[in-house]
């Protein structure tokens, strides 16, 4: 990026957005409707107030769903020179809502990061929160390439993966790989209520994958699923006949067929899940390794340290620990040709391997 970044809105997205161009010596402008979050935003270097004579190039519309189109009409009026983007979670909506609006939307392109935290606000923003992360720049007829790629500039800035993709491709896509999983996910948490302690106390890696992100703000999400409304509903009731499928499967479990729609339900999800794309997009699958990690200090840093040492380049890392439990589990990801050394090297210095799969 060359030229002033004005950024409105200094949530998670909007200071992180600041903080990273900020390394890279950007002048970015913090704008907000709250004084008090715009001046935490600047407290902790995501850029500075607004001032008389800026003259920014970009704005980075980081504002809730149901007020983007709002704000982004607002800053084309504002500043006529420059191009205007948005880092909203629905693409289709807040371009509709600018045509009705009679809005210059041959200066606007809407933009969306795949990346975020179950936690909001500036005191949560990471510089490298977009690093590796796919960056949707949602392009339309009335805009062209040449003056769009300003967005991509910002993208690449940021350590991000620019994405072309329409509006109405991009809503399809977070309805099925977002925003359902956020409704399925919440669902599965409501469950935990009024579980007893002891069931709660047998949680492992499973319950806890299903649920990391039921922890979402409920506000937000009521507006980006009402954006989204039409996608959504159209996956959920694909869902629930599959689960249908499975519910009457399981009521009779002996009766004929019932074992293999059970069977055919799992043996589904083991296909769609070996499409996901692995580590920077690439469909590569990983083998995983299980070591068993006292729970004492510096362990786990010792382990990181000794899979460097033995040269194997570390793909992913889960972990998990029952409470008042000795030890710990680490799962590592590699690539499976170095499966069988690192197995055999850890065994060498000592460390326990529970197991080992691709």
């Amino acid at each position: 990026m060359s030229g002033q970044v004005r950024i409105v809105g200094s949530g998670l997205l909007g200071t992180s957005i600041g903080l990273r161009l900020r390394q890279h010596g950007v002048d970015v402008i913090l704008d907000d409707v709250s004084p008090a979050a715009r001046s935490l935003a600047v407290d902790y270097g995501a850029g500075r107030e607004p001032s008389a004579g800026d003259a920014p190039v970009l704005v980075v519309v980081a504002v809730p769903p149901d007020v983007t189109a709002e704000i982004v009409h607002r800053e084309l009026q504002r500043w006529p020179e420059a191009l205007v983007t948005d880092v909203a979670s629905v693409k289709g909506a807040p371009l509709a809502q600018l045509r009705e609006l009679g809005a210059d939307v041959g200066r606007y392109i809407g933009s969306h990061p795949m990346a975020g935290r179950e936690r909001g606000g500036a005191i949560s923003a990471r510089a490298d929160l977009f690093v590796g992360r796919p960056w949707v720049i949602a392009g339309h007829d009335d805009i062209t390439y040449r003056r769009a790629a300003a967005v991509e500039d910002l993208a690449l800035d940021l350590g991000a993966v620019p994405i072309e993709m329409t509006p109405e491709e991009h809503d399809a896509g977070v309805a099925l790989v977002s925003h359902v999983p956020q409704v399925v996910s919440s669902l599965m948490a409501t469950r935990l209520r009024d579980a007893p302690d002891a069931s709660l106390g047998l949680a492992g890696g499973g319950v806890r994958d299903v649920t990391r992100v039921a922890a979402s703000d409920p506000a937000l999400w009521v507006q980006i699923l009402g954006a989204n409304a039409g996608r959504v509903v159209d996956v959920l009731r694909e869902l629930r006949h599959d689960l249908d499928g499975v519910i009457d499967a399981l009521a009779e479990p002996t009766a004929p067929g019932a074992r293999r729609a059970v069977a055919e339900a799992i043996g589904a999800g083991n296909v769609g899940v070996a499409r996901l794309p692995g580590k920077h997009g690439r469909t590569t699958a990983f083998s995983s390794v299980v070591v068993m990690v006292d729970d004492t200090p510096g362990q786990l840093a010792r382990l990181l340290t000794e899979i460097g040492e033995i040269g194997v380049n570390l793909e992913d890392l889960r972990l998990e620990h029952s409470p008042g439990a000795p030890v710990g589990l680490a799962e590592v990801a590699i690539v499976p040709e170095q499966e069988e050394r690192l197995v055999t090297e850890l065994e060498g210095r000592g460390w326990t391997v529970a197991g080992a799969f691709a």
